[in-house]
């Protein structure tokens, strides 16, 4: 009896943690199994594969993702970790920092689906010695991961910069975006003698977003600087704050200059311009993966009514617009477009689901498309744009509607060219480092 007594606590404890975790087996496997169901089980970019044989299930990947609030990005299948909910991946890399076992390895691309990656080594260096590559071009678009590499590629290549030097400038700095602010601090606080340009505005990629466009981050270090608070904010708010930070630092970059060449020279390289030519020791290209936006090759895409991003949802008031596109920028657009009086918004992607824009778009598409706010055509391509009216292939079948305005949300083609004419290879990752 005083057996029974003493390990009924124990038995009490065993019962509830069994029960706890075939609760945790059910979710897990619920999750798993809708996110194969809507088509969501391919991650966009940056994601970790979890070797099994290794993995202890100890769930410290899970607790560290920022994306689990609301979700089941990672979660214990089989005792196991696993990716439940890919498309909710957006590249943090929480997971392997914090992995004791060592079983997590972050990679870009699938089996299915390649992403064309400029080769660089664990310094950041390309192939092209001296040049580096840090950001977008490299795979890593969110804004604390763009910095951490703005930051660690100029730390990599402080260590290898000549003593003396006939070069006008130490580096040069491809691009004002987070990778390039952030890599132009450290260059201003080592007291470098630095050249930045971009061929646009401060913020690279954010300076496009749309106006009122809600901006995914984490705290993040800066050089000069310190602490960058920001977890959502607007584009607005964002660019203001790096415009106070340009401004408090004296940092100097030379915008509406778009470099044209980079070529190597017996002391360092060359950068030709629009406007001059300068030299540099080194060079970090922090440049976006989109300046030149995909076309559909479709008849009418040249019409004056068909563009390849928002700028402002208010001019599309009263207006009948057609979004192509299945990724956040296309979603996005198409719910701020909708939000204006009198708008007809029409959503065409090739895909029945949009498995590479984040949850909470997809559900906020869903609720408009249910309400009538936002008319959907899955799986559809479009044919042929004329002045007033559109065609979609709708799965076999002809569909045309009418029509004022076109924006095309297809992604953007990787400067290849750019970067083939310097040496730099260029390779397709499927589901490697």
């Amino acid at each position: 009896m005083q057996n029974i007594v003493y390990f009924s606590p124990i038995l009490v404890f065993l019962g509830l943690f069994l029960l706890r975790h075939r609760r945790q087996q059910k979710i897990s496997e619920s999750t798993r199994r809708e996110a194969i169901k809507t088509g969501l089980s391919e991650p966009a970019s940056l994601h970790p594969v979890i070797d099994r044989n290794l993995c202890i299930g100890c769930k410290s990947c899970v607790y560290a993702c920022p994306q689990q609030l609301g979700h089941n990005v990672l979660g214990i299948f089989h005792g196991k970790a696993e990716l439940l909910e890919p498309a909710n991946c957006i590249g943090h890399g929480a997971c392997k920092k914090v992995c004791p076992a060592n079983a997590i390895t972050l990679v870009f691309g699938t089996e299915k689906r390649g992403v064309d990656i400029p080769q660089v080594d664990d310094s950041f260096e390309t192939n092209i010695g001296g040049i580096y590559i840090a950001g977008e071009l490299g795979g890593m678009g969110l804004i604390r991961n763009a910095i951490e590499q703005g930051k660690g590629a100029m730390a990599a290549l402080v260590k290898s910069l000549p003593r003396k030097s006939g070069n006008q400038y130490q580096v040069a700095i491809i691009g004002a975006g987070p990778a390039g602010i952030a890599a132009t601090l450290s260059a201003k606080e080592q007291g470098l003698k630095y050249l930045a340009l971009d061929q646009d505005s401060l913020g690279g990629t954010v300076f496009q977003y749309p106006r009122g466009k809600i901006v995914m981050t984490q705290p993040v270090d800066l050089p000069m600087v310190g602490k960058m608070h920001f977890r959502e904010t607007s584009k607005e708010d964002l660019l203001e704050f790096w415009h106070s930070i340009e401004k408090k630092t004296d940092i100097q970059i030379n915008y509406q200059e778009a470099v044209d060449k980079i070529e190597a020279t017996a002391e360092g390289f060359n950068i030709t311009t629009r406007k001059k030519q300068y030299s540099a020791d080194k060079v970090l290209l922090a440049i976006g993966r989109r300046g030149t936006p995909r076309k559909l090759g479709v008849s009418g895409e040249e019409l004056a009514k068909v563009v390849y991003r928002l700028i402002d949802p208010e001019q599309y008031k009263g207006k009948k617009v057609l979004i192509v596109g299945g990724g956040d920028s296309a979603l996005e657009a198409a719910l701020a477009i909708a939000d204006e009086e009198g708008s007809e918004v029409s959503l065409s992607y090739r895909s029945d689901s949009f498995s590479r824009a984040k949850a909470k778009n997809r559900e906020r598409i869903e609720n408009y498309a249910a309400s009538n706010k936002i008319k959907l055509f899955l799986p559809s391509n479009l044919n042929n744009i004329t002045a007033d009216q559109v065609t979609l292939d709708c799965d076999g079948e002809s569909t045309t509607i009418e029509n004022d305005a076109v924006i095309i949300n297809a992604g953007g083609i990787l400067p290849s060219g750019f970067l083939k004419e310097i040496g730099i290879h260029v390779e397709t990752k499927y589901g490697t480092a």
